[in-house]
């Protein structure tokens, strides 16, 4: 049964007074960041929602309770508490901001929607079947979209990419212990060089 929220004749789908709600935040903050040439996380606009989960009361802990995004950059984290999923969703902006600085893009305004851009996968293709074995055997999944820009930690659900390192080493006879960022590209071009000698 679909949520409403109103009374008498004025009365709106839930769904839809969050889209609502979500376009006049953008559209304040996009209006507040013509006053600043640079912009800051606190400059765009952010909302913080707790999830439902079939199976799983809402007074339980579960590691995804809260959702957290930058609306418009479709920037987004999860954890189990909105504090923590702010802190988490703060890092990742800056750490996508520090990217397209790196790349020479312009950083986004505030309440503008960026378009969805896929990464590169030329370094992921040149791997072909030791691709396709990685993500079977390493991340255990049946299928993935992996880019140039993947990453161990893309996969993780405890903060930790040392167990895929071990399966790495295991598997592969390859150590990359040494490769923090748990970029694949990097992995998969080690082993692949490894194997080779």
């Amino acid at each position: 049964m679909p949520y409403f929220v109103g009374t008498g004749a004025h009365v709106l789908p839930k769904h839809l007074t969050r889209r609502l709600v979500d376009g006049a935040r953008m559209a304040w903050k996009r209006l507040l960041s013509y006053r600043k040439q640079q912009w800051a996380f606190e400059d765009y606009p952010i909302v913080v929602r707790r999830q439902s989960f079939d199976g799983v009361p809402d007074h339980a802990e579960h590691q995804s309770r809260y959702w957290a995004r930058v609306l418009g950059w479709l920037i987004d984290e999860t954890a189990p508490t909105k504090s923590e999923a702010l802190t988490r969703l703060r890092d990742r902006y800056e750490m996508r901001k520090q990217l397209r600085v790196e790349e020479g893009k312009p950083i986004p305004r505030p309440g503008a929607k960026v378009p969805i851009q896929f990464a590169s996968r030329t370094r992921i293709d040149a791997h072909g079947e030791l691709a396709d074995d990685f993500i079977h055997r390493v991340l255990e999944l049946e299928w993935a979209l992996i880019t140039d820009e993947s990453s161990l930690w893309d996969f993780t659900d405890d903060g930790s990419i040392k167990g895929f390192q071990d399966r790495i080493s295991l598997l592969y006879g390859v150590a990359v212990y040494d490769i923090e960022s748990g970029n694949l590209a990097t992995i998969l071009d080690r082993i692949a060089a490894e194997r080779g000698a």
